[in-house]
């Protein structure tokens, strides 16, 4: 399956950028290709949540789980149901000297294998580029606060 991993550096403390991506509802605030994000229900360690989003004006809708680890300051997410056969990943938040290092893992197949064939590079690049745009987003988010 494919596997996309992107990373940012954050002037804020782990913690804060920790807690504002686990505010998955308020990214459609800051990230202009979430449409909304519903909490669909609140766990004691996570949340299951419905996304819509766009890839090239194209609209892609998914439910996930998200499990969050408060002390390794990690959130690993799994695709419960949607437009794709498997999107999973975690989001990783490690602090430096004040600087918040995030890495956001993608493990992603549309389930199409003929598309995956005669796209596949070009699909990574999407991905890729939503997970580099997704970041910028949480650290202009975070560096505003």
């Amino acid at each position: 399956m494919p596997y996309v991993e992107t990373e940012i550096a954050i002037a804020a403390p782990a913690r804060v950028v920790y807690e504002l991506a686990k505010e998955q509802e308020r990214f459609p605030e800051f990230m202009p290709d979430v449409e909304s994000v519903t909490v669909v229900e609140r766990r004691p360690s996570g949340v299951v949540s419905r996304w819509k989003t766009l890839v090239e004006e194209a609209p892609i809708e998914w439910t996930e789980e998200d499990r969050f680890d408060d002390d390794a300051l990690r959130i690993e997410y799994q695709l419960l149901e949607g437009d794709l056969d498997k999107f999973e990943g975690s989001w990783t938040f490690d602090e430096s000297g004040g600087i918040t290092r995030v890495v956001l893992g993608v493990d992603y197949d549309f389930g199409v294998p003929t598309l995956a064939e005669l796209i596949g590079p070009t699909l990574e690049k999407k991905v890729r580029e939503n997970s580099e745009m997704m970041l910028a987003a949480l650290k202009r988010e975070a560096e505003r606060s």
